[in-house]
């Protein structure tokens, strides 16, 4: 049987980290050959529902890739930010904090979108093939072995391949990292979170609310059209019970965080749980190995900002290993590879200590705990200077340093 030419770089996982992983240094380095394995079917994707917050940094990347013109279509603005911290069956929920208008950007744009994951995983799809980048669905890395000048990866259809980089982009509970020997640090929040989609009788005009409820945070994000995507948390065995049980106790209590605001309301598709924690690996890289996406950090969604710290890592990877490619380096070396992890580590840790932080904070009803958050919000609202940082951190923007996609330019 005749080898499979060598790989310069095999990416595991074809979701929109991995794919955009993929057309980043394809795009940036032609001859490089990439290709993506998922041991999801081919049209899996198609049937995911949900909608993800794309920040200014992620829509600079996606621009560069060449997908977000034809994403944008599909995009919601979020033009206004709500934030309320109260009881569930409080009749009126006091606003603490609100961000309105553009971002910190001079092109007008809004700070963040709101982008169905469909639009945004088909899009990567057709830049990949317009590039010529092979993806195999239905097939995963099952395990792999490195040696000093290649890794050999064996896939489940049987098949090896030989490549000088593996990255492993295969979700939170990543077999690859577990087989590469990196620890992680992980805990159990006894939360889920329910994804769903509303449709209401208003317009949203572009305003995302965030309600801090004594279970979880209530985020009800806008979609193009009289929808908002939901993003519920609660604990898990209630997350569970709301999930399976019937549409009429899902309907009542879902109104009963919503509000009547923006009329009727009618749950459009399906409705799923994600029990949610926070992991984030000891290590992103080792010898011809590196881990991006979920597989390197998993955070709690309170804010909003898990899929951008994606982008953000395949920003810095496929800079990390264009830049040692054109100077003739070798883009598996571990020498190499840590300057991508000297880049991300402190970014995703200070992300996941936030994270933490403000779930501890927020989801509890604990009368000083409520006093001390809503006067902190409060002041924040009051103090325009404080305010704009904040949207420059939540953009990605804030800072030095960054890696050169997320502020707009080629590598």
């Amino acid at each position: 049987m005749t080898e499979a030419p060598m790989l310069d770089v095999l990416v595991a996982g074809g979701g929109y980290v991995g794919l955009s992983l993929a057309v980043a240094i394809k795009k940036a380095a032609p001859h490089l050959a990439v290709e993506v394995v998922d041991g999801a079917p081919a049209h899996a994707w198609q049937k995911d529902e949900r909608a993800s917050a794309i920040v200014a940094a992620a829509r600079n990347l996606l621009s560069v890739l060449g997908v977000w013109d034809e994403i944008a279509p599909e995009a919601e603005p979020i033009r206004r930010m709500v934030i309320t911290d109260s009881r569930t069956a409080d009749p009126v929920r006091p606003v603490f904090l609100t961000f309105e208008g553009a971002g910190s950007g001079d092109d007008g744009e809004p700070f963040a979108h709101m982008v169905p994951n469909r639009a945004m995983t088909g899009s990567l799809l057709r830049q990949a093939e317009a590039l010529g980048i092979p993806v195999h669905w239905s097939t995963s890395a099952e395990g792999f072995s490195t040696g000093q000048h290649a890794t050999t990866v064996t896939l489940s259809d049987g098949t090896e391949r030989r490549t000088r980089l593996l990255v492993a982009c295969d979700g939170v509970r990543s077999k690859l990292r577990d087989m590469a020997g990196i620890k992680t640090v992980r805990f159990d929040y006894g939360q889920s979170g329910i994804v769903t989609t509303v449709e209401h009788e208003r317009p949203h005009e572009g305003t995302a609310e965030e309600h801090f409820l004594p279970a979880g945070p209530f985020a009800t994000l806008p979609l193009t059209g009289n929808r908002s995507s939901l993003v519920w948390t609660e604990r898990t065995e209630d997350a569970r019970r709301l999930v399976e049980g019937g549409d009429l106790v899902f309907d009542e209590e879902l109104e009963r965080r919503f509000g009547h605001k923006l009329g009727a309301l009618k749950v459009a598709g399906g409705r799923r749980a994600f029990p949610l924690g926070l992991t984030l690996a000891r290590a992103f890289v080792a010898p011809r190995f590196a881990l991006a996406g979920d597989a390197a950090h998993g955070i709690h969604p309170i804010s909003g900002q898990g899929l951008n710290l994606g982008f953000k890592d395949v920003a810095a990877l496929a800079e990390t290993i264009v830049e040692a490619d054109r100077v003739g380096l070798d883009i598996g070396a571990l020498s190499v590879l840590e300057r991508y992890e000297t880049w991300r580590r402190f970014d995703t840790g200070r992300m996941g200590i936030t994270t933490d932080v403000l779930n501890r904070l927020f989801s509890n009803d604990v009368t000083p705990l409520r006093v001390l958050r809503d006067v902190g919000l409060g002041v924040v609202d009051r103090l325009p200077s404080l305010k704009s940082f904040f949207i420059r951190q939540a953009e990605g923007t804030g800072g030095d340093g960054h890696p050169r996609m997320l502020v707009g330019q080629r590598i």
